[in-house]
């Protein structure tokens, strides 16, 4: 085994410019493929961190009375599972703006009376599953009470839709890098076949079989799969590092970001389809020349 893969790399160094090019293409399949799932993998944790789908204000109708409270935590709790009911009264919600504005004194002293409605902050245990949380918030919106109910439903739908556009976009771009390598795996494999015709037709002559001539291709186009795998991984590592740290210290001090790199089991699986994906190039095209 050690002997053939020996022998392997010395043909690949003899034609090493179209090895390089079928290495470089494969390594651009996986890292756009990573870059992808790198994205995906720390949008879902953000989402997470935030929390949008654990949190909702619940405003009540102006002539709400408190004595009725009691009667209205329990028709929520009924609803769905809630961990937690705060109840905000419009005093305590006027003095939390005061103090959130502090330098406009002035336009407090204005006031003639306080605006702001009564209000619920309500916990609940979904997290991330923005269709729960909407149909939660449209039961509580039901109730005699309620005026409106806030849950972030503006922005949060928003990103989910950006983000299944960019999911969209990434499979689409997956596909055509890998189409790609697929092309350029194949065409750098009929190239070599071809300079190595004459010790092929020899090979045949005393007796080889095709598939003892085409194991030297296969384990080319996996050891290729392999280096174009580590290659990618190793751009996107480090551009990761390099925008992560840019990150955390523009964005750090405001909020709370969980940037992470590709799990273990997942970068072991991205190297293995890269494996594959060389070893696929050859088998396509060694499929077609030795019929």
């Amino acid at each position: 085994m050690i002997r053939s893969l020996k022998k392997v790399l010395t043909d690949m160094g003899s034609h090493r410019f179209l090895n390089l090019i079928t290495i470089a293409t494969i390594s651009l399949s996986i890292l756009a493929v990573s870059l992808f799932l790198l994205v995906f993998e720390n949008a879902g944790r953000v989402m997470q961190t935030w929390d949008p789908g654990g949190r909702a204000m619940i405003y009540l109708v102006p002539e709400f009375s408190e004595e009725v409270l009691p009667d209205l935590t329990a028709e929520i709790q009924r609803l769905g599972e809630v961990t937690d009911i705060t109840f905000i009264s419009k005093s305590q919600a006027l003095a939390r703006l005061k103090k959130e504005m502090a330098l406009e004194t002035q336009f407090f002293d204005t006031l003639q009376e306080n605006p702001l409605p009564h209000a619920l902050d309500v916990r609940m245990k979904t997290r991330g599953d923005f269709e729960a949380v909407a149909d939660f918030a449209q039961k509580i919106q039901a109730l005699d009470m309620v005026e409106s109910v806030e849950y972030g439903q503006g922005w949060l739908a928003r990103f989910l839709e950006f983000l299944r556009l960019f999911r969209l976009t990434g499979y689409v771009l997956c596909l055509l890098f890998s189409l790609i390598a697929f092309f350029i795996t194949a065409i750098t494999v009929r190239l070599v076949f071809h300079t190595r015709q004459s010790e092929i037709e020899i090979m045949r002559l005393v007796g080889a079989t095709n598939g003892f001539i085409k194991i030297p291709f296969y384990v080319t186009g996996m050891v290729q799969g392999f280096a174009g795998g580590v290659l990618g991984l190793l751009i996107l590592f480090a551009a990761y590092l390099t925008v992560s740290s840019g990150i955390s210290r523009s964005l750090g001090s405001y909020v709370y970001l969980d940037l992470r790199f590709l799990s273990a089991g997942l970068t072991g699986l991205i190297l293995g389809a890269s494996t594959f994906l060389g070893w696929f190039g050859c088998y396509l095209s060694l499929k077609q020349i030795l019929k």
